[in-house]
């Protein structure tokens, strides 16, 4: 199929997007160069990009002889993502422009009530929408549960099923034409780590993250792999736990139940926590021989998991977010050998590295930028910008 006039004579204007989208703050020669054309034509895209409010140009720094450069960024009137990442106990809303590049610019504690917290965050939506309304082109929401489309599955740890998301864009005037779309907060986090963290450059990435129980993603050459209605990487509901354990999910022996702050505090005999990844940080903070035990068994858990999950996938590298980071480095023996030990003999002379993600806890939030940009820095998208400007 060929591409929409309208499209293609963006194409070299897109690829351009994606460079300097990857590469913040590149200069228009190394731009040049990473898309194998010359200096004129470099420049000609810039000016385009320029004129239509999409890119900037600044004197590069003076560095010896040669003709000077430019570095490229986004400009001040161009569009804008706004990232919306729903977390177990508070959520948060981050605006970017096509170097990806977010600021926080509303967050809030939930209210109680389900219908009541999404009109709050909606109502916030509404109002950076306002705020932006000529510039913002696409939300991505980032939630802590399964999705499809723009459904959520469920939402464990605020009580929530079935949710229609697109009730957050209600106070966005019905032809402003902004996209939505919604990805899973692990998914979305992974997304993030094999783009512009600790995976970058891999071709196959497993990124697994620890809040209330354990989520991930594949990612394979930059893209997740999401399934048939975008709910894949629901590692936690695998059975490598006892079966004797019931999860909220409805079923029986999940991962999710042996990796996170409820497994910690079943094995010291507390109560379940409330807020799961807070639990996690106050305990790993206590060195006695109980809690060292606890932490033991829990990092165990998870090195055999992931064991387990790196000869299901082969992937090149397991990046980490999320209280898997602190689970770790609380018994980093244990999680090693447990690792180690649930590996297939081939692949122990030489496994996968386990790293610590770069994002840490603002991995989703990176992700859903990302999410966002792959609707905006495209011909298409580029296109319809355009269109909306009258260049």
């Amino acid at each position: 199929m060929g591409h929409d006039p309208k499209q293609s004579r963006w194409l070299g204007a897109a690829a351009l997007l994606g460079v300097v989208r990857s590469e913040p703050g590149i200069t228009r020669t190394a731009a040049a160069q990473r898309l194998g054309i010359g200096s004129g034509n470099a420049t000609e895209l810039a000016t385009r990009l320029r004129d239509a409010r999409l890119l900037d140009e600044e004197p590069a720094p003076a560095q010896g002889r040669g003709r000077p450069t430019t570095l490229l960024g986004p400009h001040a009137e161009g569009p804008l993502v706004l990232a919306v990442d729903l977390r177990a106990n508070d959520w948060r809303l981050a605006l970017a422009g096509i170097d990806g590049r977010s600021e926080v610019v509303a967050q809030s504690g939930y209210a109680e009530d389900s219908d009541a917290a999404l009109a709050q965050v909606a109502k916030a939506i509404g109002t950076v929408y306002r705020r932006n309304a000529k510039r913002l082109r696409v939300i991505a929401i980032a939630v802590a549960g399964p999705v499809s489309g723009v459904r959520l599955g469920q939402f464990l740890s605020r009580g929530w099923t079935d949710v229609d998301l697109s009730v957050l864009t209600a106070k966005i005037a019905d032809r402003a034409d902004v996209g939505l779309v919604v990805g899973n907060d692990a998914t979305l986090a992974g997304l993030a780590e094999a783009r512009t963290g600790a995976a970058r450059g891999a071709a196959t990435a497993l990124h697994l993250i620890v809040a209330q129980g354990i989520g991930g993603t594949l990612v394979v050459n930059g893209e997740p792999v999401t399934g048939a209605h975008g709910a894949a990487g629901e590692y936690g509901h695998i059975p490598f736990a006892e079966p004797d354990l019931i999860c909220p999910c409805g079923a029986r022996g999940c991962w999710d139940l042996t990796v996170d702050g409820r497994a910690l505090a079943r094995h010291l005999g507390d109560p379940p926590p409330d807020d799961s990844v807070g639990y996690v940080h106050a305990v790993v903070g206590n060195r006695d021989v109980r809690t060292r035990r606890a932490l033991a068994t829990v990092s165990s858990s998870l090195g055999r998991g992931i064991g387990a999950l790196v000869n299901l996938h082969d992937p090149d590298i397991v990046t980490l977010g999320g209280a898997a980071v602190p689970l770790r480095a609380a018994a980093p023996e244990a999680f090693a050998d447990a690792y180690r030990d649930a590996l297939m003999a081939f692949r122990k002379s030489a496994p996968p590295p386990v790293r610590d993600g770069v994002h840490g806890e603002d991995g989703p939030l990176h992700g859903a930028v990302e999410l966002a940009l792959d609707h905006v820095v495209t011909p298409a998208g580029v296109a319809d910008w355009v269109a909306r400007q009258d260049v």
